[in-house]
């Protein structure tokens, strides 16, 4: 990797999907009524997406996607940062780049015309947990020429979600975003998302961790064994953290380990009275993690910054920040 020779103006910028949260409320009996993975993420299409929302109750509307709710939760702490991803010209896309941008993040990727905004549409039941059907939509769209190369290189860190890592023509914008941001002598943080995305493009995360072009790594335990073939915890720290500049696992109510030159830390998960939605729980965590980790904090700190913003999303429907995050924070940086 090249050495910086300016400092960054961005703190992170995120290639990841443009998607609306369409989420309601439902009973048990109707996620298996409906065929549905219970706290799962499923891919669907524009036939699907159409009679699910019309199974659905009444829904909320929110801007989401996994690296877009991570920059919110930063832009949200104080961080600088840029979004690149591909709405339509339709009525979504409108409400995606409004909301977006009011959240005081960079977006000038232009809409297109055709395929509809990616929509995921999400059935919260009584305990809180969340099961998700994603219509990519447009977002699966993003050409390699819309990439802002020296946005990608003036950012301290490129983040990557793995979501958008599937299909092919997102997948070769995100390879060229990573060799701009090495060229630069930037970091590149990357999550897997799912399981599912694993099993399918689990070869080439693997490369890019075993060639060192991840420098942070996010990952739930149940990815990292998906990741390694194997669900031994323990085992999984000790063959990742050696290729991994940073290593984070979280482990949901259990709390989040992370590694890093042979330091490790180990947290609790935060107390929270009620579980609402945990939709945005893992971005969150992310955002905090990501702020404090731009920031040179310990990584306990991190740790602490990514908890305190992962309970707060949870507390509430949606996957964006409604709480000060930078009161919230300050409990952490004083």
């Amino acid at each position: 990797m090249a050495q910086p020779t300016v400092p960054p103006t961005l703190d992170v910028i995120a290639i990841g999907n443009a998607i609306i949260d369409v989420i309601a409320n439902c009973p048990d009996s109707l996620i298996e009524e409906l065929g549905l993975s219970r706290g799962g993420m499923m891919l669907i299409d524009a036939d699907q997406a159409k009679s699910l929302y019309e199974a659905m109750g009444p829904a909320r509307e929110i801007s989401g996607g996994s690296a877009a709710n991570t920059l919110a939760g930063l832009a949200a702490l104080g961080a600088k940062c840029a979004f690149i991803g591909q709405v339509a010209e339709d009525q979504l896309g409108e409400v995606f780049t409004h909301d977006i941008r009011a959240g005081g993040i960079e977006f000038d990727v232009p809409a297109r015309a055709g395929t509809p905004t990616a929509r995921c549409l999400i059935f919260v039941t009584p305990d809180g947990q969340r099961t998700m059907n994603t219509f990519l939509g447009a977002s699966q769209h993003l050409p390699a020429e819309a990439l802002d190369e020296s946005a990608i290189a003036s950012a301290a860190v490129l983040y990557l979600e793995g979501y958008l890592w599937d299909p092919e023509e997102p997948r070769a914008a995100m390879r060229k975003a990573i060799d701009a941001a090495r060229a630069a002598g930037r970091k590149i943080a990357f999550t897997p998302s799912e399981c599912f995305v694993i099993d399918r493009h689990g070869a080439d995360f693997r490369d890019l961790i075993d060639t060192g072009k991840i420098d942070v790594l996010f990952c739930n335990e149940h990815e990292m064994a998906a990741l390694l073939g194997h669900d031994d915890f323990e085992k999984g720290i000790a063959e990742l953290a050696p290729k991994i500049p940073v290593l984070v696992v979280t482990r949901g109510a259990e709390g989040a380990v992370a590694v890093s030159q042979g330091q490790r830390v180990e947290i609790g998960a935060e107390p929270i009275e009620r579980v609402v939605d945990t939709t945005g729980a893992g971005d969150l965590f992310a955002a905090g993690f990501l702020y404090g980790h731009v920031r040179g904090k310990t990584l306990e700190q991190c740790l602490k910054l990514g908890a305190i913003c992962a309970c707060e999303v949870i507390s509430h429907y949606g996957a964006r920040p409604e709480a000060d995050l930078k009161v919230l924070a300050a409990t952490v940086l004083g």
